[in-house]
């Protein structure tokens, strides 16, 4: 990231069901880590990884929201949602393994490499959850 750049932090709303804004909020952090000069790798991991985010927010949950701290080091992404939470992390991180009804899955979303593909771009993640509560997701985003 450009030496020069100061931190920062954004707060996006991500309304549950919304298909036709899903994705709004991780091409608002993609543009502003373009604009402060992050690195291009960074960057694909992190709009990789926030958008996985977000569609889980929209497709399982009633709100939430996608905070972006970053400064010349490392991006934080912590996603938040108001919804059914994760009954079993573990299980939910299995590679195919969905909870997502038919008619998202008919959409094309669903496919349960949400999270797998979440782990796989950040540095480091840490799933929270709690059932009829919600879910929070914390991602580090670093150079390798």
């Amino acid at each position: 990231m450009n030496e020069t750049a100061a931190s920062l932090h954004f707060v996006f709303e991500v309304q549950g069901g919304d298909f036709n804004k899903a994705g709004d909020a991780s091409s608002k952090v993609k543009k502003i880590l373009q604009q402060i000069g992050a690195d291009s790798t960074i960057i694909r991991r992190v709009a990789v990884a926030c958008y996985e985010a977000e569609m889980n927010v929209v497709i399982h949950a009633n709100h939430g929201h996608v905070s972006l701290s970053a400064d010349v080091n490392r991006v934080v992404i912590i996603v938040e949602d108001e919804g059914p939470g994760i009954e079993d992390i573990e299980k939910a991180m299995t590679p195919g393994y969905s909870t997502a009804p038919d008619s998202v899955r008919e959409m094309g979303f669903g496919a349960g490499m949400g999270l797998p593909n979440m782990k796989n771009c950040s540095t480091e993640m840490e799933i929270k959850s709690r059932k009829g509560v919600g879910t929070t997701v914390r991602m580090v985003f670093e150079n390798a």
